[in-house]
């Protein structure tokens, strides 16, 4: 069964950085697109980032700049480094998995971790 456990979360100044880290198990890594989402109190789960099996990358806009996807298919992990952050960063930091190519949709993805805590300050 597939799992994905996600890490580094936690409490960051505005300005600062954090990266995040997703392990996954129980799937071929190197077959799957990775993706993270995020979702805020009161708000619906919204795209942060993606990258292909191919290593191919997409972002939303409103981190394009500040934050980069990486994987590392020989340790099945996808990072997220997120740099610049903003109070509006502040959300519940998701990854997930997907053979499907419409990377940007939620609904697209088969597997997805507990999530991880990011709180940015003002």
């Amino acid at each position: 069964q597939a799992q994905l456990v996600e890490s580094g979360g936690g409490l960051v100044q505005a300005g600062g950085s954090l990266r995040l880290s997703c392990a996954a198990s129980g799937l071929t890594f190197s077959r799957n697109h990775m993706g993270w989402f995020r979702q805020a109190p009161g708000k619906e789960r919204e795209f942060v980032a993606a990258i292909s099996s191919l290593s191919s990358v997409r972002y939303a806009d409103s981190v394009k700049g500040r934050f980069t996807i990486s994987r590392d298919n020989a340790k099945s992990t996808v990072f997220l480094q997120m740099s610049s952050l903003k109070p509006e960063d502040t959300a519940v930091y998701y990854c997930a998995a997907t053979t499907a190519w419409n990377l940007i949709v939620a609904a697209s993805y088969d597997y997805w971790g507990q999530g991880t805590q990011v709180t940015v300050s003002s």
